[in-house]
């Protein structure tokens, strides 16, 4: 592909100086957290993911691994990774405004991009999230330069939407049932009142939290630009307003024996929880980056691979999973080795890679495609990787 020539209309790549390490370092943790709960997908299939009784729960200890997932995990690092997205998406249109004549034109072609990468996703496994940040991006674009405030209220109104979906999902199945279909069960078809559930709180959740990353990003939370009291405030707030819901949202059902009665409602803690996790979980990890370990260098990079490291989570956990040792009967417990081993690879290959190139695999392909110009991957020889200067996100 040779250099297409500069000039009106016509954008180039954005240079930028030192990276927001807050940025890499959470979007890093979150894309391994997202693990935990998709590696249940991948190994055990629909209905476990949503009931710890389905499927994978034969030992105490997988009870305790998958109680762990559900109030800790579920939800609230995919919330993480969606404020993530919906800052990046800003940052992205606030960086191609400085360089080009039509940032918001521009994003849409990235996202439209997206759409696609997230499509052939989609092809391999059925939990994409690509495709809905793709679609909500124009969104973000239309309404990233509003104030925080208003972003604040956008974004908790949408998320308050998957609560809406759950209760009219419980009454559509009257209390017997019928409608549940794969959503509770280890086996069977999912049936259109559970599709329609999963969709519609899978968006709600996806896009609520986009628009509140864009107002974190704007009020500068989460680049790391406010003090160490005000993101202890907010750990403490956050984790003791959210873990307690989602603690709470799992004694429910357990209580309720999984009962198809609360198979949708029973969802609602844990989502009302997680806006609040969420922001603690964000402001312990910037508190972190701030007092930097040797585990840093190597979560920035994970982070700045984020979607290579998301893809090739799918790839390893259906090939291995769902196709090469398809006859093995999975518990809980053995799906947390199979994340602590995929931490380690990407933990290691990430580092490594960049040790030696500007961006990961899919990362460069998206960034040619996005401003239809080569772009040079490998990293020159002089450049300290500790000081890469590239686009954000």
């Amino acid at each position: 592909m040779s250099p297409l020539p500069e000039g009106p209309g016509r954008s180039r790549p954005i240079e930028v100086g030192l990276r927001n390490t807050n940025l890499d370092l959470v979007r890093g943790v979150a894309v391994l957290g997202i693990l935990v709960m998709n590696v249940v997908s991948y190994g055990l299939g629909v209905g476990p993911y949503f009931n710890l009784s389905a499927g994978g729960s034969e030992t105490w200890l997988d009870w305790a691994v998958g109680g762990f997932g559900e109030v800790f995990v579920d939800q609230k690092f995919m919330g993480l990774f969606s404020v993530l997205f919906g800052a990046g998406v800003a940052l992205f249109c606030d960086r191609a405004a400085q360089k080009a004549l039509r940032p918001a034109l521009l994003s849409l072609w990235r996202n439209l991009l997206l759409l696609g990468i997230g499509f052939l996703h989609s092809l391999l496994w059925e939990g994409d999230i690509l495709v809905v940040y793709a679609l909500v991006s124009p969104i973000i674009i239309l309404l990233r330069n509003r104030t925080p405030r208003t972003l604040f209220l956008l974004g908790g109104s949408v998320v308050l939407l998957s609560p809406l979906a759950a209760v009219l999902s419980q009454a559509a199945v009257l209390g017997d049932g019928s409608g549940l279909g794969a959503f509770m069960s280890a086996s069977g078809e999912i049936t259109a009142t559970a599709e329609g559930f999963i969709a519609a709180d899978f968006v709600a959740r996806a896009a609520g939290m986009m628009l509140i990353g864009v107002g974190l990003y704007r009020n500068g939370v989460i680049t790391g630009e406010r003090s160490i009291r005000f993101y202890r405030r907010m750990a403490a707030i956050g984790l003791g307003t959210g873990l307690p819901m989602a603690a709470l949202g799992l004694v429910w059902v357990v209580a309720e024996d999984f009962s198809p009665q609360v198979a949708f409602i029973g969802t609602i803690p844990n989502t009302l929880g997680t806006v609040p996790t969420v922001m603690g979980y964000a402001s312990l990890i910037i508190l972190w980056n701030r007092r930097p370990t040797s585990a840093h260098e190597r979560l920035c990079s994970v982070g700045r691979l984020a979607l290579t490291n998301y893809l090739t989570q799918t790839i390893i956990g259906v090939v291995l999973l769902r196709v090469m040792l398809a006859d093995i009967i999975f518990t809980r417990t053995m799906l947390a080795a199979v994340v602590a081993a995929v931490w380690a690879l990407q933990l290691w290959w990430s580092s490594a890679w960049l040790g030696h190139f500007r961006y990961g695999p899919a990362e460069w392909l998206w960034r040619v495609a996005t401003y239809r110009r080569f772009q040079p991957l490998r990293r020159p020889a002089s450049v300290n990787q500790a000081t890469p200067r590239s686009e954000p996100g």
